[in-house]
C-alpha cells in the first residue's frame, strides 16, 4: 500500500498498535543539503507492509511518529544510524524500543557488517533486488518498481528479525544485543555539536594553537552549514580549511591567497565571519587550547603477546559464532596486555564473560594455547 494522506496513515498505524513489532527502513537524499530530506518510509507489521510519502501534499507524519514511540511495540531497523538519526531530527526523541538486526546478526556470528542481502537470503530464502538502490526518490510519481524494491527492505526483515530473535533466545544472547544498542539509543550519538565537528578531521599536527584553529573553523563552518542546509564542503572543503588553520590569515587579502576560495568569498559575510574564527582561535590563551592526544605508549616487546591474544580471540569468535571485530579490537588487547583493570568494554559485561576473563588468564600463564591436528585447543591450568 502507498500512502499519501494522514488518513490512511492514521488508520495504519492505529492496526499496529496490537502488534508485537513493525519493520522500518527509509529512502532519503542528501547529496545537496546538510540534514537528510525524507523521501519515504516505509513500515511493516506482521500481516501488512506500507510506503508512506512524507512528501505528499498536507500529509502529517504524527500517527507515525506517536507509532515509533509506542513502548509496546518493537521498531525493527537493519543498520539502524541514518535511520534513526532521521527520527531524531523530526521527532526530537529516538524511536524505541529498537532492535538493529546488523547488531543482532554480528552477536549470531553472521559476520562483523552483515549486510541486508546476505540476512535475507540465508534467514528469509529471499533475494534482494538491489537495482534501485541508487534511485532518486525525491522524484514524484514513484514507479511500481521503485515501490517494490523499497517494500522489499521491511518485508523480508520481518522474517530476518523472527529468526534471529529466536536464535538470540536459544543462544541466551537476547542481553549481549540490548548492551549494544545502548550506543544507537543514545540521543548523544545523533546530536550534531558545532563545539565537536573538528574532531571529524585528520589532521597531522598536535600543536594546541593549530587545534584550537581548527576548532573555531569547523564550528563556524558547521553553524553556517546548518543555516543554509548544504553540506560542509559546500562552504568550505576539508583541505581549504585545514590550509587556513596551517597558515591562518589576518585580513581579507591574506583570506584571498586561499586556494581554494577567492575575492568574493574574502570580502564577502562568510570572509568577515571566518576571519572573526581565526581571531578568537589566534587570542584564546595557551591553556585553553585542546591538547593533543598523543600516541599511546605501548610497550616494546608486547607484539607476540598481543598476537596471542588475538589467536584466543580468533577461536572464541569460531567457538560462540560472534564476530570477532565486537568482541574486541587491537587496541583493546594492547590496554588488556597493559592493565589488567583497564576501562575498555572487553572487561565489562559479556564480553568479560565470554572473552575478557580468558585473557587474562592467558596473560598470567594460567592458560595455555596448543595445537591438536589442524585445530587450536585451550587448556586451563593451576
Amino acid at each position: 500500500m502507498y500512502i499519501e494522506t494522514t488518513e490512511l496513515l492514521s488508520e495504519f498505524c492505529y492496526r499496529q498498535r496490537e502488534a508485537e513489532y513493525v519493520t522500518v527502513d527509509t529512502e532519503f537524499m542528501r547529496e545537496r543539503t546538510y540534514w537528510p530530506k525524507l523521501c519515504l518510509v516505509q513500515v511493516g507489521g506482521p500481516k501488512e507492509a506500507v510506503a508512506i510519502d512524507p512528501l505528499a501534499e498536507g500529509i502529517d507524519l504524527s500517527p507515525l511518529f506517536d507509532l515509533m514511540n509506542d513502548q509496546n511495540v518493537i521498531k525493527v531497523f537493519h543498520a539502524a544510524r541514518q535511520d534513526v538519526e532521521i527520527f531524531f531530527n523530526l521527532m526530537k526523541r529516538i524511536p524505541s524500543p529498537m532492535f538493529d538486526t546488523q547488531v543482532g546478526a554480528m552477536v549470531c556470528g553472521f559476520g562483523e557488517a552483515a549486510s541486508y542481502e546476505t540476512l535475507a537470503a540465508s534467514l528469509a530464502n529471499a533475494k534482494v533486488d538491489k537495482t534501485s538502490r541508487f534511485t532518486d526518490w525525491a522524484q514524484r510519481p514513484l514507479s511500481e518498481k521503485q515501490l517494490s524494491y523499497a517494500l522489499g527492505d521491511v518485508t523480508h526483515l520481518r522474517d530476518v528479525y523472527l529468526k534471529l530473535k529466536d536464535l538470540l533466545a536459544r543462544n541466551e544472547r537476547v542481553s549481549w544485543v540490548q548492551e549494544e544498542m545502548e550506543i544507537l539509543t543514545n540521543p548523544s550519538t545523533y546530536a550534531s555539536d558545532p563545539q565537536q565537528a573538528w574532531k571529524r578531521l585528520k589532521m597531522r599536527s598536535e600543536k594546541p594553537r593549530l587545534r584550537a584553529l581548527v576548532r573555531e573553523l569547523a564550528a563556524w563552518r558547521e553553524i553556517e552549514a546548518q543555516r543554509l542546509n548544504v553540506p560542509r564542503s559546500r562552504v568550505l572543503r576539508d583541505e581549504t580549511l585545514l590550509e587556513i588553520g596551517y597558515h591562518p590569515p589576518r585580513e581579507a587579502k591574506d583570506l584571498a591567497r586561499i586556494r581554494g576560495l577567492n575575492g568574493g568569498f574574502a570580502e564577502g559575510r562568510q570572509g568577515a565571519e571566518l576571519l572573526k574564527a581565526v581571531a578568537r582561535a589566534l587570542e584564546l590563551p595557551q591553556d585553553q587550547c585542546p591538547k593533543g592526544e598523543g600516541r599511546r605508549a605501548v610497550p616494546s616487546g608486547i607484539g607476540p603477546t598481543v598476537d596471542l591474544l588475538k589467536v584466543l580471540l580468533k577461536y572464541v569468535s569460531e567457538e560462540h559464532g560472534v564476530a570477532s571485530k565486537l568482541i574486541a579490537t587491537t587496541d583493546d588487547l594492547e590496554n588488556l596486555i597493559v592493565d589488567d583493570t583497564a576501562d575498555i568494554p572487553v572487561l565489562r559485561g559479556w564480553r568479560r564473560e565470554l572473552f575478557g576473563d580468558l585473557a587474562l588468564s592467558l596473560k598470567k600463564g594460567k592458560l595455555l594455547l596448543g595445537l591438536d591436528g589442524k585445530n587450536v585447543s585451550v587448556t586451563r591450568r593451576d
